[in-house]
């Protein structure tokens, strides 16, 4: 998407380098036609002081090749496997698009995907973007690749590279997607998951900064199309809030990828949980073995104002509340639990907001998940 190295006949790339650049002389061009190479190479310009800022040691070259590279110093690890992430961003896209502001986007782009790295216990590496627009404008999509630059910078993982395709004939001259890919290392023998979680063992939450990236179709629906909501103005029931609905929607996701990984090299973590689409229990989830469940209390945080807005004015039900959004929980780690305190104080050192969220114990006889284990949500929000 973010043209960080451009293509072979310029930033836009090889899919659409392979039209020609004019009918004849005189007659039809690649620009009159809708695709622009000169605002694609502006925006590389543009955006190259942010790139710059996401490099590692390993990167090799600089923007212009065909290909990001990276080099990776085998002799640091033992046995060392690769982990990649794909993910985009979702119709918060909307929010941004409506409100005219794309700085911020990339940062939600970024933690998708890093944040899933994390979860095997992978160090995120590098990160290669991909958008799609209607129009190239330079300054839009410098901004929005200062967002992926500034969510690489908050997880340490450099962006090696990018590309930017201009659809004029698909997309309207306003609209754009992202997209993108991370790549991250972790030693075999240190991969996290559903096998090493174990009864008695205690869930983290780690609190998130908003909606982050999920459930935004619920959310605009409810907000701006029953509701009638602008996003110019206040948001109900936010108290002595100054901050717009518009601003509100699009807080950047946190990103915790630096967090977890300070997590694992001081203490035992057995397994994450990004918490994204199907809500808490239905990521957490995917880490809990057959046989075991975890139990979370809803007594120990408050459901964020925003979601309950949404549910009030909706009429949402709190069980599709809670698997659409994540409640105000972004991350969840399970570990035993004599080291829940070194992981709590370790979390308060870095500003990251957390709490007890439950424990993992024997599920009762016949409520294993087919699949795995099981999670549940016990007692009232607290106030």
């Amino acid at each position: 998407m973010t043209a960080v190295p451009p293509g072979p006949s310029g930033p836009l790339g090889s899919a659409d380098a392979a039209a020609t650049g004019g009918v004849s002389a005189g007659g039809l061009s690649y620009a009159t036609a809708g695709v622009d190479i000169d605002a694609g190479e502006r925006a590389v310009e543009l955006m190259r002081s942010a790139v710059d800022k996401t490099r590692r040691p390993e990167v090799v070259g600089g923007l212009g090749g065909f290909a990001g590279l990276f080099e990776l110093d085998l002799t640091r690890y033992r046995r060392p496997l690769l982990a990649s992430s794909t993910d985009g961003v979702g119709t918060k896209l909307a929010i941004a698009q409506a409100m005219d502001r794309h700085d911020t986007i990339g940062i939600d782009l970024v933690a998708m995907v890093v944040d899933d790295l994390v979860v095997c216990g992978a160090e995120p590496l590098f990160v290669s973007d991909y958008i799609a627009c209607g129009r190239v404008v330079p300054e839009r999509i410098a901004d929005i690749v200062t967002g992926i630059a500034a969510g690489c910078v908050q997880s340490g993982a450099a962006l090696v590279g990018g590309e930017t395709a201009e659809h004029a004939d698909l997309m309207r001259s306003d609209e754009y997607d992202v997209a993108a890919t991370a790549v991250g290392i972790v030693e075999a023998d240190a991969v996290l998951g559903p096998e090493r979680v174990r009864a008695g063992d205690v869930v983290l939450a780690l609190g998130s900064s908003g909606l982050h990236s999920n459930g935004y179709v619920l959310a605009r629906r409810v907000l701006l199309q029953h509701a009638g909501l602008d996003l110019a103005a206040p948001v109900p029931d936010a108290g002595d809030s100054t901050q717009t609905l518009g601003e509100v929607l699009l807080t950047p996701t946190r990103i915790y990828a630096l967090d977890c990984l300070a997590l694992t090299a001081a203490i035992e973590v057995h397994a994450f949980a990004h918490i994204t689409g199907g809500g808490l229990a239905g990521n957490l989830a995917r880490v809990i073995p057959s046989g075991l469940e975890a139990v979370l209390d809803r007594t120990t945080w408050a459901l964020p104002d925003l979601v309950s807005t949404i549910g009030r004015l909706g009429q949402v039900a709190l069980p599709e509340l809670e698997r659409t959004f994540n409640c105000g929980v972004g991350m969840v780690a399970v570990l035993p639990e004599d080291a829940l305190d070194s992981a709590l104080a370790l979390c308060s050192e870095r500003g990251v907001p957390a709490w007890p969220l439950g424990s993992v114990g024997r599920c009762a006889a016949g409520t294993e998940g087919t699949d795995g284990g099981t999670v549940r949500l016990t007692g009232a929000y607290a106030d």
